[in-house]
């Protein structure tokens, strides 16, 4: 039945756009799409990075997402900690999976994140 995965969505409050814009994009090397005109007006923004698209979405309620997150392969781990930590976002390395190299952050409203070292 299911056979793969569109987009995942990360809840945002009004307004941090350029926040996460900055972190997704600048930091990460996520690149913008255009969103489809008739959502255009909800706010938000969508990226992607390579077959991965990832939407952000205004939620009215905003709760930052703390323990379910996306978990993104990365060819370059400790490149990618290293540039992490010069913006100023804090990583935690966690090795309760012996055989996978992986730390997590949070963006820049509180939605938890994890990167995994790609084999």
């Amino acid at each position: 039945m299911i056979n793969g995965l569109d987009h995942v969505q990360l809840a945002m409050p009004a307004g941090a756009e350029e926040r996460l814009r900055v972190f997704y994009c600048d930091v990460l090397g996520m690149t913008e799409v255009a969103m489809p005109k008739a959502l255009r007006g909800r706010g938000g923004f969508w990226t992607r990075a390579g077959k991965i698209n990832v939407h952000f979405g205004i939620d009215p309620d905003f709760h930052p997402a703390t323990k379910a997150h996306p978990a993104f392969l990365v060819r370059s781990l400790d490149k990618l900690a290293d540039q992490l930590s010069a913006a100023d976002h804090k990583i935690t390395w966690d090795e309760a999976l012996p055989r996978i190299k992986r730390f997590f952050t949070y963006d820049p409203v509180g939605n938890r994140i994890e990167f995994i070292a790609q084999s």
